[in-house]
């Protein structure tokens, strides 16, 4: 299974800074060791107040408790909480792309499906047809990196990519289950202990035109 993970660190007050850059190089050091163990998918930096440490990370397991002792084996763990989504497999998952994300902006997006009551059984099987295929021709495009189907009734986790902001909601706007959703979008920076830094791919993954 795969899950995303929320890590938010809080070093307590007074801790000497020689403590925590230790940990931190321990830490990265271990992010390694995760990844090439197929543990650790993906890392990333979301928005960030000044002051807040936060990562969000993509990570593989048999299990919650597999997850758990991955979790718990970090040596930020001391100083961490975690969030953890269990992810599910979506229908339109492309294949995973090794080092996807290098070349362009990569985005988080959560969409919520409520279609609207009354709306014909055809003219839903039709709309999520063209979705399907809509997806389908992002992937090609190198825009669409994975899909997961989110706990609760209509709900799916994109990670997405694009030159920019601008271009992430065209992109959206243009999918034909777009006026039945409601889409959250969370623009992702680079963590230095990515695995897609970490271990690039051989061959440049397809970018952005």
């Amino acid at each position: 299974m795969e899950y995303l993970v929320t890590m938010t660190t809080h070093v307590p007050a007074g801790t000497p800074e020689g403590d925590v850059q230790d940990i931190r190089t321990r830490e990265a050091a271990h992010s390694r060791d995760l990844a090439a163990q197929g543990n650790l998918l993906r890392l990333w930096r979301p928005p960030l107040q000044p002051g807040e440490w936060r990562s969000l990370g993509m990570f593989a397991a048999g299990d919650g408790d597999q997850l758990e002792k991955v979790l718990a084996s970090m040596p930020l763990r001391v100083w961490r909480t975690d969030e953890v989504t269990p992810l599910s497999p979506h229908p339109n998952d492309p294949p995973p792309t090794p080092g996807a994300g290098q070349k362009a902006a990569e985005f988080l997006v959560t969409f919520t499906l409520a279609v609207p009551p009354g709306t014909p059984g055809q003219t839903v099987h039709d709309t999520k047809a063209r979705e399907a295929q809509a997806a389908h021709d992002l992937v090609g495009q190198g825009h669409l990196l994975r899909l997961w189907a989110l706990p609760g009734a209509g709900r799916t986790l994109g990670l997405y990519q694009a030159r920019d902001a601008a271009q992430m909601e065209a992109i959206l706007a243009s999918l034909p289950l777009a006026p039945w959703m409601t889409v959250g979008t969370t623009p992702l920076s680079p963590h230095p202990s990515d695995p897609a830094i970490i271990h690039p791919p051989a061959t440049a993954p397809a970018g952005t035109p």
